[in-house]
């Protein structure tokens, strides 16, 4: 059997693109090298739902950033996603750094992100008290919100399944050839024909266009990104997205609320060669709660609960990396840095226009009638969770409040966990202030058989 379309990557833009071809009528095929979906840099990120308003006026960044925020406003209702509606503000706490306020703004409206507006310190003040008073002026951007950076992605991908999609896990790529008409796409578990290829391959793209096409138009450099997660108690402190005024490499240090109820700063912009280890530094994560205190001085007691430290696939260019290969049938989306959640769902669409372009032709499909959205659970602080409902079991994490009925219905879902990640990714827990201590043997036991990467019931996963 031939696919229509093989994808290879199951992060944030795997994950998107294959419910867009899936909801197309295309047969779709999805790879990956990990246990789970997001297990690569998808799955540590800042969780931010941009406007585009500082991205670069014109570019296929804008328009994919632009589109995904609108389709998931569209679409979070039907699937029971969350959206914290907090707002951001770009801070400066510098003369030169207010300078540069003007040239944010200009940029913003250019980019049709026109209610943005212009704080002065008394404004900035009124609206978060607890910020330091050294902030000198700000642009507030109200549109800027909060979401459950993984909850989107398991949605997408029960969709694409209920519509026929097939997902292969700890399924990496070796290499290919094209025939002139198809793909055989060679992996660690078999061969797969496919049409065509839709390289979403984040920190290894360059590395499989090396392998199936000869060479890459791209490089890989990761640049890893470090965490501090404070106590939920400090989420009272901030209710606004901080964002720093950004610079040429990098958009800088945030500090935000996350959907879950915590407040969370960084990240850092490391360069490494490093493609899979993501190690946090002390050095590096005092730093971080320094720059938080600085900000805003009451964090100085605050407890912390959680460090973590992602990659995110950089390349040797700011500018997403896409690239058609009409006459191999090939389409690579690479290079998405840290706009790559909000922009998914424009990503997959944008994939979708080059495959008609390539193709020249409206392909042979039939778009689904009944696209077969189905809610997944909420894990968000702001709505009411399934520990507030009756006959949940038992609270299995309390840390985080994390029922047994939340465990088993994740294990037993439609596309359960592969590992104690995904698990983490679906329910939260072990997620809290004692990191899995008190629950993960329980869920273990829970998990034994189930899980295709088992958990060592002491601690940390096998």
């Amino acid at each position: 059997m031939t696919a229509d379309i093989l994808i290879i990557g199951a992060g944030v833009v795997g994950c998107a693109t294959a419910r867009r071809f899936a909801l197309e009528g295309a047969s779709v095929i999805l790879v990956e090298k990990g246990a789970d979906i997001l297990s690569g840099a998808s799955k540590a990120n800042s969780a931010i739902l941009h406007t585009g308003f500082d991205a670069p006026p014109g570019s296929t960044e804008l328009a994919c950033m632009q589109a995904g925020y609108a389709e998931y406003l569209d679409i979070r209702e039907r699937f029971n996603l969350a959206l914290v509606e907090t707002g951001a503000m770009v801070v400066a706490w510098n003369e030169a750094e207010e300078a540069q306020l003007d040239a944010i703004e200009a940029q913003a409206r250019e980019n049709r992100v026109s209610d943005v507006s212009r704080l002065d310190r008394a404004a900035i003040l009124a609206r978060e008290p607890n910020l330091s008073p050294a902030a000198r002026a700000a642009l507030l951007v109200p549109r800027e919100h909060v979401i459950d950076p993984w909850s989107p992605f398991l949605a997408y991908m029960i969709q694409a399944k209920a519509l026929g999609a097939r997902f292969l896990f700890q399924t990496e790529v070796t290499g290919g050839q094209f025939d002139g008409e198809a793909w055989s796409v060679e992996t660690t578990n078999g061969i797969f024909r496919a049409r065509t290829v839709i390289n979403c391959a984040g920190l290894f793209g360059d590395i499989v266009e090396q392998a199936l096409l000869g060479e890459a138009h791209f490089s890989i450099h990761p640049r890893k990104g470090q965490f501090v997660v404070f106590d939920k108690a400090a989420a009272a402190l901030v209710k606004t997205i901080i964002l720093p005024v950004p610079n040429e490499r990098t958009k800088g240090v945030v500090l935000c609320q996350t959907a879950f109820g915590n407040l969370l700063v960084g990240p850092t912009a490391e360069e490494q060669e490093d493609r899979l280890r993501a190690t946090t530094a002390s050095d590096t994560l005092k730093a971080l709660i320094d720059k938080a205190v600085t900000m805003v001085p009451a964090l100085e007691h605050m407890p912390v609960t959680a460090t973590y430290a992602g990659l995110r696939p950089a390349s040797d260019k700011k500018p997403y990396r896409i690239r058609v290969e009409p006459d191999r049938n090939w389409i690579t989306l690479g290079g998405i840095r840290s706009t790559g959640l909000t922009a998914s769902l424009g990503l997959a669409a944008h994939a979708l226009e080059l495959y008609r372009a390539m193709v020249g032709a409206k392909p042979d499909w039939r778009p689904v009638a009944d696209p077969l959205e189905s809610p997944v659970p909420n894990l968000a602080e702001n709505r009411p969770r399934d520990w507030s409902k009756p006959d949940h079991g038992a609270i299995v994490c309390h840390c985080e409040l994390v029922t047994e009925r939340e465990i088993r219905e994740a294990l037993e879902g439609p596309l359960p966990p592969g590992d104690y990640g995904g698990l983490r990714r679906r329910t939260r827990c072990g997620m809290g202030r004692c990191q899995g201590f008190h629950c993960q043997a329980r869920v273990a036991a829970m998990s034994e058989g189930r899980l295709r990467v088992p958990m060592v019931p002491e601690g940390g996963a096998a």
